[in-house]
């Protein structure tokens, strides 16, 4: 028989704040985190704006000699594993430890070290490339530091699926612990790409938002006058636990986690389908596993980047999941606020969808002035909602048609 799964602890760090209360309580007021870029000059740039968590000092999570050895992702996954085991009073003891795991991914790893170090190159020879260049950057190594810094000798993994990586991340370390392989896993997504390079690169593809006079207004999923995403940085990671091991241990137990789906566009790289048909199987997915009908989820946390073409469809893909049923969710993106964290987005946005299922409420779509055309569910425009959440599902979609599901339930 199947082990259930509840979410015991949520560590967040984005633009909206340093730690799981700051940034929980900034999306619960509305307030959005987007400014111009201060870690560089942006003026050469078509996308002025993003969404960078500001005083972020990694000293207060990591020894000053170690600081060096990691790229910012792995930080931000340090910081964040900490609030999440606070949150969750949970510290890996022994007779635990070969029975805790950790899988926290990134779609793009150490992008800042990989240009500060190309530069070195280019400036100085091969001679003055850091001996900490790779392991700072490679994607496992967020999980690798997590794994050493709380004991966790159970399962150590990661994932790069773009923008589904952190729900893929706490999907997977769902069905570990389900399945029998774990009792606990920290688990989730970090990213840290705003840089010369990776603002650069997703303006080359014109996917970014370029309202550079009126940033905090740029990130409008839905809206009417959308002009494309803004990046964030940040991290979330959850603490994933096999119910009675929490109960025994008097966990706080914030939801219960109980599907998963994932499903494959095959169609194109960037691109969803006319039909939103990925995003539809994916939620279909999702629902089987948890063993509920459409008609008993009462919340969406949306992808809902502010693209043209990807709001549109994903509403499209939820109205044929969710039949009739569409009109009376509420469906909401809180990227509206944060920023699209891009690999980190999945883990944000579960341990936001599990806060809000614990407070009963539906956190708001900022900046929805008026819906564009094909967009007409209800996306609790501007205003959090009080409202009964028995259910709730958060999706992602990636570059390459790879896209992630997950399933929470009120406990």
């Amino acid at each position: 028989m199947a082990r259930r799964v509840v979410v015991t602890g949520v560590g967040l760090i984005s633009c909206l704040g340093i730690g799981t209360e700051e940034t929980w309580q900034a999306i619960r007021a509305g307030r959005r985190g987007i400014s111009r870029i201060e870690s560089f000059d942006p003026s050469a740039f078509a996308c002025q704006i993003a969404g960078e968590v500001k005083h972020f000092d990694p000293s207060n999570w990591v020894e000053k000699k170690e600081i060096k050895k990691m790229g910012r992702f792995i930080q931000f996954a340090i910081a964040a594993a900490e609030f999440a085991m606070s949150g969750a009073r949970l510290r890996i003891a022994d007779h635990d430890a070969e029975r805790a795991g950790v899988y926290i991914g990134s779609g793009i790893g150490g992008f800042d070290v990989i240009e500060r170090e190309h530069i070195a190159y280019l400036n100085g020879g091969p001679r003055r490339i850091s001996p900490f260049f790779i392991p700072a950057t490679i994607i496992n190594l967020a999980s690798g530091y997590v794994s050493i810094r709380t004991g966790a000798k159970g399962p150590n993994s990661a994932t790069a699926t773009a923008c589904t990586t952190g729900a893929h991340a706490v999907g997977d370390s769902f069905r570990l612990i389900r399945y029998g392989d774990a009792d606990i896993m920290i688990c989730g997504g970090s990213e840290a790409c705003i840089s010369p390079m990776g603002i650069g690169g997703f303006a080359a593809m014109r996917a970014l938002s370029t309202r550079n006079d009126e940033p905090e207004k740029a990130s409008r999923p839905w809206d009417k006058d959308r002009d494309g995403f803004v990046v964030g940085e940040g991290a979330g990671v959850l603490i994933l636990e096999e119910l009675e091991h929490a109960l025994a241990r008097n966990a706080p137990i914030l939801a219960e986690m109980v599907g998963y789906g994932m499903s494959g566009d095959a169609f194109h790289i960037t691109a969803p389908a006319e039909d939103g048909d990925g995003a539809y199987r994916v939620m279909k997915n999702a629902l089987r596993d948890a063993g509920i009908e459409p008609s008993a989820v009462d919340y969406i946390n949306a992808h809902g980047t502010s693209t043209e073409l990807g709001d549109r469809i994903e509403t499209t893909a939820i109205k044929r999941c969710f039949g009739e049923h569409a009109a009376r969710l509420a469906v909401s993106s809180t990227k509206s606020m944060t920023g699209h964290l891009l690999g980190g987005a999945g883990g944000l946005e579960a341990g936001i969808t599990a806060l809000a299922i614990h407070d009963q409420l539906a956190p708001p779509t900022a900046n929805l002035d008026e819906p564009g055309e094909g967009c007409d569910l209800d996306y609790v425009p501007n205003v959090v909602r009080p409202m009964k959440i028995e259910y709730a599902l958060s999706n992602s979609f990636g570059f390459g048609g790879t896209n992630g599901a997950l399933v929470f339930k009120r406990y």
